[in-house]
């Protein structure tokens, strides 16, 4: 920290969800020495928590902060049918948190429902709404509505699709931001117990401009947690007359 004050909060809110794409123990170490207080929560990308070597030795590392299984994973734990298998490996790595999600894998509606239901009972369930495929054009009605649902069925928070490359669900097959639907869908469910995924810069970008610094953004990537913060501060070009000015924001 600088030796002089600028008069700053040290956070300004606003969930930080960090996307790992298989960092290692020592990498992660680093991370956590640097921006560790700006993370609020670390999710295990698809199925990479399947394939890691050594990973208890990595959550051993990263047990100051509440760990997640992506949800591709579990859509394949569901579609292998092996659900009390997967609960019980979560117990063993020490994992208090799961996503649910049914992005690529066809659950039906009320067994999403029941699922979430069922693990909130010994999880903290995050839920994801959103299909992975670029070519499906997410629905303002449907989203609501299942948004709404996954959060009376025991959702802590719930996941907007974005995959972790901003190419589906809050934004097109080609990386532009369907800026008119996330802000009707903020409008409608609220921010609170939304988290959106905001893998890019410019994403990062127009959220904080358009909803303000505390807003919920995932799938961070880890060398971005710093930058992000900068622009939650207005410590960045990007967002300062915004942030530190109090200027409006241009129209999306």
């Amino acid at each position: 920290m600088p030796a002089f004050s600028l008069g700053l909060p040290a956070r300004v809110g606003g969930i930080t969800h960090v996307i790992d794409k298989g960092l290692g123990q020592r990498g992660w170490a680093d991370v956590l020495e640097t921006s560790g207080e700006y993370i609020d929560l670390v999710k295990l990308g698809w199925g990479t928590a399947y394939v890691t070597g050594n990973l208890k030795r990595k959550l051993e590392v990263l047990r100051e902060k509440p760990v997640v299984i992506g949800g591709t994973f579990f859509e394949v734990v569901y579609a292998r049918g092996a659900l009390d298998g997967y609960k019980r490996w979560l117990v063993d790595l020490g994992l208090t948190h799961v996503e649910i999600s049914d992005g690529t894998v066809d659950i039906p509606r009320e067994g999403k429902l029941e699922l979430i239901a069922d693990f909130a009972r010994d999880f903290t369930v995050l839920s994801e709404v959103g299909s992975k495929d670029s070519a499906v054009e997410p629905d303002l009605d449907d989203w609501t509505a299942w948004i709404r649902e996954e959060l009376d069925a025991g959702a802590w928070k719930v996941i907007t699709e974005a995959r972790e490359g901003g190419t589906a669900g809050t934004f097109t097959a080609g990386g532009e931001m369907r800026a008119d639907f996330v802000s009707a869908l903020a409008a409608d469910s609220g921010l609170d117990d939304l988290i959106f995924e905001a893998p890019t810069k410019a994403a990062q970008v127009w959220f904080v401009k358009r909803f303000g610094p505390g807003v919920n953004l995932g799938n961070i990537p880890p060398d971005e947690v710093i930058p992000l913060e900068t622009l939650r501060r207005g410590l960045r070009g990007d967002t300062l007359r915004e942030v530190l000015l109090g200027e409006q924001p241009a129209p999306a």
